[in-house]
């Protein structure tokens, strides 16, 4: 039998959830899959029935990473946005350098272009979880276990559950963004999948170690426009301060994410640097990325109930 692929977070969260993703992906090739999952509940169960070994494990726990490793080559890493990030990259690599693996497909967040002054600079971080992923690839690169870097900013995702109860409640989306010319890097959780499903899946080597991934780069009021068409609705955006996001958004939040986005709504709102979509994701998957647009379109339903508003 062929070597499984190791997937963690196969479980998948309430947003991204790139893991449970590429565990699909993955099986949809025929390929074997080892799915990682914090604990055993349905979400498990449905992934064993699409043909996935499933494994329980704590990526914080030496002997889970050692024991999701045994008869592994390849393996995708990533982590809530939760503290312990450091700690399980650094478990993660020097068990997957133990364990001889080729590959690691490690999932970071954006850190700019390569070649840029800021790319990489642990004094440029956009925020503390930022310099824990610029850290963390580093950990892996010196680990020697094939790492490759998807880069990614927020995902779409992040923007509907920001975003989807004040456009279903008051037609309007409120966020301390600036003036609504400021451009938000994106990216759809799908097409971070399919990059790291493709890479997995090849039987080479990929020829980068480092992939920026940014399917959009819209405006705010690019954002707005693409709810309200999505909803066949005008969408207005309210600029709002840091303080009165964070009040409303901190019963949903851990303290380890309202700290990391607010500290990336203030580096988007300096306007410092200038981004644009990347290629790295039509020249892997041979597809577009998806735009923002068709995301809230197939995503419509999360904004039931704002066609009401007057």
């Amino acid at each position: 039998m062929a070597q499984p692929i190791l997937v963690t977070g196969a479980a998948g969260g309430t947003q991204g959830s790139t893991g449970r993703l590429i565990t699909s992906l993955l099986l949809e090739q025929g390929l074997p899959v080892r799915a990682l999952v914090h604990k055993l509940d349905s979400r498990s169960a449905e992934l064993r029935q699409q043909g996935a070994e499933v494994a329980e494990g704590d990526l914080l726990n030496p002997a889970s990473a050692q024991a999701a490793m045994r008869n592994v080559k390849r393996a995708y890493f990533t982590y809530p946005v939760a503290d312990g990030l450091l700690e399980a990259a650094t478990i993660f690599a020097a068990a997957a350098r133990e364990a001889g693996l080729e590959l690691v497909v490690n999932n970071s967040q954006y850190q700019g272009k390569p070649g840029d002054p800021a790319y990489r600079d642990l004094n440029r971080a956009a925020s503390f979880r930022n310099l824990q992923h610029r850290l963390a690839d580093r950990i892996f690169d010196w680990a020697q276990v094939g790492a490759v870097h998807l880069q990614a900013p927020p995902y779409y995702e992040n923007v509907r559950a920001l975003v989807s109860r004040s456009v279903a409640e008051h037609g309007s989306v409120f966020l301390p963004w600036g003036v609504d010319t400021t451009v938000i890097p994106l990216v759809g959780a799908q097409d971070v999948s399919r990059v790291a499903a493709a890479i997995l899946a090849n039987p080479d080597l990929p020829s980068q170690t480092v992939y920026p991934l940014v399917g959009e780069a819209p405006t705010v009021r690019e954002v707005a426009d693409a709810v309200g068409r999505a909803i066949g609705r005008p969408i207005r955006y309210m600029a709002i301060s840091d303080e009165q996001w964070a009040s409303a958004v901190k019963e949903r939040l851990g303290p380890h994410a309202l700290d990391h986005l607010s500290h990336l709504w203030q580096t988007f709102r300096k306007g410092e640097e200038r981004y644009q979509t990347t290629q790295a994701i039509r020249i892997i998957t041979g597809r577009n990325p998806q735009t923002l647009e068709e995301f809230f379109r197939e995503n419509a339903g999360f904004f039931a109930g704002s066609a009401q508003e007057a």
